[in-house]
């Protein structure tokens, strides 16, 4: 069991059941899944450019990436429709605790000029979204053998019903959040 799955289950449940007054512990807001994003626009002129991108999110997450495919076409950006323009992964389960584990501990301290996540980012549902500008901050990437730069969305998926419980959760798991 990876060690934030055994906190959370050992720790925050009870903690989260006192505070926000829930009775039955089944209903205290867990995570769900992360579901990570990265858009590769200029894939439509040069097609390795997402094998790379692929490749990296890969190492970040340790699993393989889907591929994301235009839903319409755009002609100002020369978009046609089903053209592979992103690559993503869903994770859950015990590797979902341990990249939550990596990216709170190691990740986020490792970003420059960093003060906190912004606490404004939540959509109404209890759900987060992050952006990262670049993959570099991930310890498994190496420099060297990176071209360019690219940033990501990370989508932090709760069980909880509205934003105040989902800060909750996120704060008790150690997400750092900006004061607003």
């Amino acid at each position: 069991m990876s060690r934030l799955l055994e906190k959370y289950k050992k720790d925050i449940i009870p903690e989260l059941q006192k505070e926000l007054n829930i009775k039955n512990k089944m209903a205290v807001a867990r995570l769900e899944k992360i579901v990570i994003n990265i858009g590769v626009g200029e894939a439509l002129q040069n097609i390795k450019v997402l094998d790379t991108a692929k490749n990296e999110l890969g190492l970040i997450t340790g699993q393989f990436p889907a591929t994301g495919r235009a839903k319409k076409s755009i002609s100002s950006f020369k978009l046609r429709k089903d053209n592979p323009i992103a690559c993503y992964v869903t994770i859950r389960g015990k590797r979902m605790y341990e990249f939550f584990d990596r990216l709170v501990n190691i990740v986020l301290p490792r970003v420059r000029d960093f003060r906190g996540v912004s606490p404004r980012s939540f959509d109404g549902r209890g759900s987060y979204t992050l952006g990262m500008r670049d993959q570099l901050v991930f310890p498994e990437i190496d420099y060297t053998k990176v071209e360019k730069s690219r940033g990501m969305n990370i989508t932090i998926v709760t069980s909880a019903d509205n934003d105040d419980e989902a800060r909750a959760l996120l704060t008790k798991l150690g997400m750092p959040f900006r004061e607003a």
